[in-house]
């Protein structure tokens, strides 16, 4: 059985059927080399073991490197057969404990029982090509990990040259300035990064169910997998979680490849960010460079991307609490614990605690100057607090790394010379990776932990430290505390866990005096504020654990592709360009040779077009028609068969002007209020005359909006005002409309006007008048002829456009159109819409157009 939601554009063009079956709910025999599988006809007569049993949920995790410590073996061994570690003949393998991806899967409690998770990525290690198959499949069967093995010199390029120069300082808001601040873009180093990418989707492909299963992707190392999966299945499950920050607008525009990789993520169905900042800036990127709109469903953000709505998630990830509360409970924890105290607490000093790594956006230095400036201001300090400083081996290489390093064992020798005694250093640097007991015996020590970085995504130390000093009952004997725990943090307002610890300390940690004044506070708070503020961190910390972001995740995953087996799905695009139209199973294209078909065997037509953004291009300054606009429904017009409306928004006497060449075409003005059958003849109103007093409370209003929003405009129509925002910033535009939506609905409540928002634009209009008062006359002013139409093509492109559209298709069973007549309701874009049909663009109209407009002229001709 073919998989429904595959898709190769490559095959369809050259007219090849697929060639990949639905695959077993268990993970195939694969072989190390990307494309060949076995095991993936379901039709096969010999059934599997297994076959009776339920499926389970399948969840792959990708991410840049495995759960998975490799290690090279001195000499040979058996290999074992343990679920937590396993052996090659030259290799030894076990689960990284400390690694999120672990703990995400361990974090799903009970559900994980009947979830099976499986991991790709890269190995730490380089493995030679000639162990690589040997790994992979041990690796795959005792683990569930699929490696994907790069080349060193392709990984150095991917990872240390795109990811690390460019991608994360990027992030983390440094302008590549110049090529000793963060690197100038290489195309070379993102040609790698793509080619690292593709060969992560080459192999998931090789395990993937794309029907059931659900894909989770993890940062910004793979931030264009979601294209080339979506590529080859179109209904894949697909989800991405930002770990860094993503930066606003004006840094990431700065990116030469920016929509590649917006449209890229595009391709999920879930985006998750850790703020509600992150999520901001990627938000006010993709309708910055995309033109992309997006809103809030019952507390959903959504953005509409090609008849898919993508989905956005915030929610911080937690630590994994179990992990923690037995690393307390080690008698290694509890001894380092005791030799802490005699080292620190016997000796009266009171211990500040840093834990970071080494690399330029940690503030590690700003964080020593601050320790400086408390011990200047604060002598009493001096030989009774010691800052901690725990910094971890930087992730990145490369000159500024070397730098930062040097920087900070300068300070610290500078600031313990400066106020260090025999027997004191004010300031202990441990630059050596600590074991992760250790790391908690100092949270557990520590009076206050200093998180002062000056940009990071996340950052789970404090959390960390929250539960380390909420302890257990023998570090409490310990400590000799008796359930009063209590802990201060000072935490910089530029991480992405600030938010959610609102009982800390909040810094700019680029004042170091604000800083040292926050040390200083920290060390005098009262105990009982001390225990307030950990208990309301720990409440939270210990409800939003790892397991309750993996699950929060998951299940808005499972929501937002919901309506994947009830869409149509199809590729348009080629490269990183890809995208994927869905649409209702009703909602489909128009065909040129359908309508023209329906044109030619019809007698009688009714024809209603929109005009801006329907026959006139969107963006266009000279908003008149085209001389071959104006040919085109001059030819229509005489067609005797036809009745043709231009059906706009704007005024009489705009239309008037622009359409004057067109002699038998109608024209409804201010979206149906005044109504010109013919050229020849008398404009009326559609409704009963309106009174427009009304007009001296909006526009007052409008003004004060037009002063204070840069690219606003206000046109006033007879009956109308329009407050147009096309040319204001986006971002300022549409939350300037949304306060000037409610503004005038509550100043004008009294008055008979509708206030309505539209597609950059907010207009005020007479009550009851819409579009479709226009379509209802046209058809009913037919019928009273004896002539109800047998053809009825209506195309609109925005919400105005509705009620056309509306009238129209309930008009079917009625009867002002004649029977089984062809009836064409038809909207620019794939979006949702009352409409049956679609064209792309204003293109497209124009040559549908022009296709009718040449069988009314045989026709003409051939009489």
């Amino acid at each position: 059985m073919v998989s429904r939601s595959y898709s190769n554009l490559l095959e369809l063009a050259s007219g090849d059927s697929p060639t990949f079956g639905r695959m077993n709910r268990q993970i195939p025999r694969i072989m190390a080399v990307a494309g060949i599988m076995s095991n993936i006809d379901n039709d096969s007569k010999e059934s599997s073991p297994s076959s009776d049993l339920s499926p389970k949920d399948r969840i792959i995790i990708v991410a840049n490197e495995l759960p998975i410590r490799a290690q090279r073996k001195l000499e040979t061994s058996s290999t074992s057969t343990s679920t937590t570690h396993c052996s090659s003949k030259g290799w030894t393998f076990s689960l990284d404990e400390n690694s999120l991806l672990l703990q995400l899967k361990d974090g799903l409690g009970s559900e994980a029982t009947t979830t099976e998770v499986i991991y790709v990525g890269c190995l730490k290690e380089d493995i030679h090509p000639n162990e690589q198959e040997e790994v992979y499949q041990l690796l795959l069967e005792n683990f569930k990990c699929v490696p994907t093995f790069l080349p060193l010199d392709l990984y150095t390029r991917y990872y240390h040259g795109f990811c690390k120069q460019q991608l994360w300082p990027l992030f983390h808001y440094m302008l590549p300035l110049s090529p000793d601040l963060g690197g100038r873009f290489d195309r070379s180093l993102w040609q790698a990064y793509v080619s690292v990418n593709k060969i992560f989707a080459d192999r998931i492909m090789e395990v993937i169910n794309p029907e059931d299963d659900f894909v989770w992707i993890h940062d910004y190392h793979l931030m264009v997998l979601p294209t080339f999966l979506r590529k080859r299945f179109n209904r894949v499950k697909l989800g991405f979680f930002l770990h860094s920050p993503f930066p606003s607008s004006e840094i990431y525009k700065t990116l030469p490849i920016r929509e590649e990789l917006l449209r890229a993520l595009l391709n999920a169905d879930l985006i998750g960010f850790h703020t509600f900042d992150y999520a901001r800036h990627f938000l006010s990127c993709c309708s910055r460079m995309l033109g992309l709109t997006y809103e809030s469903k019952r507390g959903y953000i959504g953005l509409e991307y090609y008849g898919r709505t993508v989905s956005i998630k915030i929610l911080p990830v937690g630590i994994h609490m179990g992990q923690l509360r037995s690393v307390l409970s080690l008698p290694e924890t509890e001894n380092k614990v005791k030799e802490l105290i005699e080292e620190y607490s016997k000796k009266g000093r009171r211990m500040l605690l840093g834990v970071d790594d080494m690399d330029i956006f940690k503030g590690i230095t700003l964080k020593l100057l601050a320790m400086e400036q408390m011990l200047t201001q604060h002598p009493e300090w001096q030989g009774k607090v010691v800052l901690v400083q725990i910094a971890n081996p930087a992730r990145g290489k490369g000159k500024d790394v070397k730098e930062m390093k040097a920087e900070t064992y300068s300070t610290v020798k500078r600031i313990n010379q400066a106020f260090g005694r025999p027997g004191y250093d004010p300031i202990v640097l441990i630059d050596a990776p600590l074991r992760f007991y250790e790391r908690v015996a100092y949270y557990v020590v520590a009076e206050c932990c200093l998180v002062t970085a000056v940009r990071d995504g996340m950052n789970l130390i404090p959390y960390e430290y929250i539960v380390s000093r909420q302890g257990n009952e023998k570090l409490d004997k310990i400590l000799k505390v008796e359930n009063h725990h209590k802990s201060m943090l000072v935490v910089s307002e530029f991480i992405g866990c600030s938010p959610s610890l609102s009982g800390a300390i909040r810094v700019n940690p680029w004042n170091v005096d604000a800083v040292a004044d926050a040390m200083d506070s920290a060390l005098e708070v009262a105990e009982p504020e001390k225990q307030l503020r950990h208990e309301k961190h720990y409440k939270y910390v210990s409800t939003h654990d790892v397991g309750y972001w993996a699950r929060s995740f998951l299940q808005d995953l499972e929501r937002s592709c919901g309506e994947h087996g009830r869409r149509r799905c199809w590729g348009i695009g080629f490269g990183l360009s890809f995208r994927v139209v869905a649409l209702d199973q009703s909602f489909r294209k128009l065909s040129m040779e359908h309508i023209v078909s329906a044109y030619k065997r019809t007698k009688t037509r009714a024809i209603l077009l929109d005009y801006d953004d329907t026959l006139m291009p969107q963006g266009s300054i000279d908003k008149r028609p085209s001389s071959k606009s104006i040919e085109i429904l001059n030819t229509l017009c005489r067609d005797k068969s036809n009745l043709v409306f231009i059906v706009s928004a704007k005024s009489r006497e705009t239309l008037s002007d622009w359409f004057s060449p067109c002699e038998k075409l109608g024209i409804a003005a201010e979206h149906g209020y005044f109504l010109r059958l013919r050229k020849d003849v008398e404009w009326e109103n559609c409704v009963a005359a309106a009174d427009c007093s009304w007009k001296q409370i909006a526009e007052p209003v409008m003004e004060l909006y037009t002063e204070t929003t840069d690219g606003s405009t206000i046109e006033d129509k007879e009956t109308a005002l329009v407050w147009s925002y096309e040319d204001a910033d986006p971002d300022f535009g549409s939350c300037q409309a949304k306060e000037l939506l409610d503004h005038l609905e509550s100043v004008l409540a009294n008055e008979p006007v509708t206030v309505k928002r539209g597609q950059n634009y907010v207009e005020v209009k007479p009550q009851g008048v819409s579009k479709g008062l226009i379509a209802r006359r046209m058809l009913s002013m037919m019928q009273e002829k004896g002539t109800p139409p047998e053809f009825v093509l209506c195309i609109g492109d925005d919400r105005s456009d509705e009620d056309m559209f509306e009238v129209i298709c309930s008009s079917t069973e009625g009867p002002s159109i004649a029977p089984r007549a062809e009836v064409f309701a038809c909207t620019v874009g794939q979006k949702p819409s009352k409409a049956k049909y679609y064209l792309d663009d204003t293109t497209e109209i124009v040559r549908l157009m022009h296709g009718l407009a040449s069988v009314s002229e045989q026709t003409m001709s051939a009489v």
